[in-house]
């Protein structure tokens, strides 16, 4: 908590600060109070003198006003700052998890990181709400409470005294036994995240398997176990006001019991006795909202702590030295036939301009999830510009993971990957996103517009250039018929579109730019076969020629490539035409013959 607090408390600490002072104020109206009420008994009903039993009636309401109004800026104050403090967190937090490589992003998990951003970030808030109103105020009414009592008569201070560790050895235990159960509810609310966003996300599939009783029951385990460890945290934390309470009654019971002899013996007067009994009394209410403090404390600090885990984790994959600078310098000196020295478009800055370069090479690469088995193992080839690679293996043998390589969102765990001859990871990684655009197999559109989505790779991209994107991606007729064009909306989880037409979209999102590379990681699967050969056949006629890597299950879009890469269980098993292949590779044949009738595979 220590740490959220120096990092992100600073612009706030001026209203913090004011905010603290302003209860302390309003405390020191409070402490006094019982001294003016003893004054009261003591020199207003023993000498029946009305008068002053009003006029300090009078300065009992005028401090009553002041620390009202002392109140109601501290509130306002605390406010400011645990809501501009939870605002700042939630903002810094969410825009480092957008700079988090894939990795990391998948060892905390997409439910967590939710959890982090709203339950967390809020508890902190309340933390610090509440630090701001009310950590000043009960302890130091506490404190000022033993005071002020020891200051009327040390021997009955010492109930005080003997009050307190007791009280004390209530909390730390409370505390050791509770502080583990927080971070245990966070944990497991992170589960039940999980569940509701895998339900939600699959609603139609259980559905339509008649899963929903078992999805629910599985979601009631999860929440019952949640809501035991919960109840188990409340069952330690309603221990405290009891247990605290109790001591403290006892305590009264002691000065009264004690302070009436005191009376009868004339060194105690009746006022003195009502203001230790006050004061004892306001104790034993700070104690019970410092048990509450501590709960929200303990709660604040847990969540503080899964938010700087976050914040402390870096991210692995970095921009690489080369800047816009230096590639703009080896594009003016890199010779091109009819434009030498010329200066290069931004979009193919990141490509040396020679065109007999390759312009992705892939050097024995290898890569594995974690400790597991290699998900790549030794996979190499290099693509000549304007090229298309088709890539085509069974389910599991790395055609996913070799898109997600090839546009840097994992780093290979061996061997390099190169674009124009340059390994990948010398680009910044805002040049390499504008040279390599990738479909991905899943599509995904935010809500918004057509127009929103289309303009991810380029802010600035016309209107023509959005409609030259969707004719490429055979989506521009559905748009046209739309009723607002490209301004028409797009739902929460694109629901108003079918799964082709989702997929054409993010086909064309992708073509805005003028990408170098683009690859197709299975993006094409929804598409009947006459739309997928059409849009094959768009893909071709691109002005900017774009090197293509093509990833399916469907032997037909792969077939027409210049190179065909087959993976199986992830090996590379062949590489070369599909001619080439159907000679040399077992496994692209028995493929072929799976799919398409021998005079269709050309055996």
């Amino acid at each position: 908590m220590s740490e959220l607090l120096r990092r992100f408390l600073p612009p706030y600490r001026t209203k913090a600060l004011v905010g603290v002072v302003c209860k302390v104020v309003e405390v020191v109206f409070d402490l006094l109070t019982p001294m003016v009420v003893a004054s009261m008994i003591d020199v207003g009903v023993g000498n029946r003198d009305m008068g002053y039993v009003m006029r300090m009636g009078g300065v009992l309401v005028v401090f009553a006003l002041v620390g009202y109004a002392f109140t109601c800026v501290c509130q306002r104050l605390a406010a400011n700052v645990s809501q501009g403090m939870g605002t700042a967190i939630r903002s810094t937090l969410y825009a480092h998890i957008m700079e988090l490589d894939t990795p990391e992003v998948d060892r905390f998990g997409t439910p967590s990181l939710i959890t982090r951003l709203t339950g967390d970030v809020n508890n902190v808030q309340v933390a610090v709400a509440m630090g701001v109103r009310m950590l000043v105020r009960w302890p130091f009414i506490a404190v000022g409470s033993i005071v002020a009592a020891l200051l009327i008569d040390v021997r009955l201070g010492v109930v005080f005294l003997v009050c307190t560790p007791a009280i004390a050895l209530v909390f730390a235990f409370v505390m050791m036994r509770s502080v583990p159960l927080y971070g245990a509810i966070q944990t497991k609310l992170d589960t039940l995240a999980r569940l509701v966003r895998e339900s939600l996300e699959g609603v139609r599939v259980i559905r339509a398997f008649g899963r929903e009783s078992f999805e629910t029951k599985r979601f009631d385990v999860a929440a019952d176990d949640q809501a035991d460890t919960s109840i188990a945290v409340g069952k330690l934390s309603a221990s405290l006001n009891p247990a605290t309470f109790i001591i403290m009654n006892l305590g009264v019971v002691a000065i009264l019991w004690s302070g009436s002899f005191r009376i009868d013996a004339g060194s105690l007067t009746q006022g003195e006795l009502v203001a230790f009994v006050n004061y004892m009394t306001q104790l034993l209410i700070s104690i019970g909202y410092v048990a509450n403090l501590v709960v929200i404390f303990m709660r604040g600090s847990t969540s503080a702590t899964r938010i700087m885990e976050v914040l402390d984790t870096q991210p692995q994959i970095v921009d690489g030295p080369l800047g816009w600078s230096d590639l703009a310098r080896m594009s003016r000196d890199a010779p091109v036939a009819g434009d030498a020295g010329a200066a290069r478009p931004v979009s193919q800055l990141v490509l040396p301009a020679t065109p007999d370069l390759p312009a992705l090479t892939f050097d024995h690469v290898s890569f594995s999830y974690g400790k597991g088995a290699p998900a790549l193992h030794d996979v190499s080839f290099a693509l000549a510009q304007g090229a298309t690679l088709g890539i085509i293996g069974g389910t599991g043998s790395g055609k996913s993971t070799l898109a997600q390589l090839a546009v840097r969102l994992y780093d290979p765990s061996e061997g390099s990957i190169s674009l124009g001859n340059i390994d990948i990871t010398q680009y910044e990684l805002a040049m390499l996103r504008i040279a390599v655009s990738m479909v991905p197999q899943k599509a995904s559109l935010i809500s918004g517009t057509i127009r929103d989505n289309l303009r991810w790779r380029n802010p600035a991209a016309s209107d023509d250039e959005l409609w030259e994107a969707l004719t490429y991606a055979e989506a521009a007729d559905f748009v046209r018929e739309k009723a607002d064009g490209l301004d028409e909306p797009v739902e929460a989880g694109s629901s108003n579109f079918s799964g082709g037409q989702r997929q054409r979209l993010t086909i064309a999102r992708a073509l805005v730019g003028s990408p170098r590379v683009v690859v197709f990681d299975d993006s094409a699967s929804a598409l009947d076969y006459a739309t997928d050969a059409r849009l094959r056949a768009s893909l071709k006629r691109l002005p900017a020629h774009p090197t293509i890597v093509l990833i399916s299950q469907r032997v037909a879009s792969v077939m027409g490539a210049d190179q065909i890469l087959v993976l199986d269980h992830g090996n590379m098993v062949g590489l070369g035409t599909h001619r080439e292949l159907l000679e040399s590779c077992p496994v692209y044949r028995e493929i072929c013959l799976s799919q398409l009738r021998p005079e269709e595979v050309g055996v």
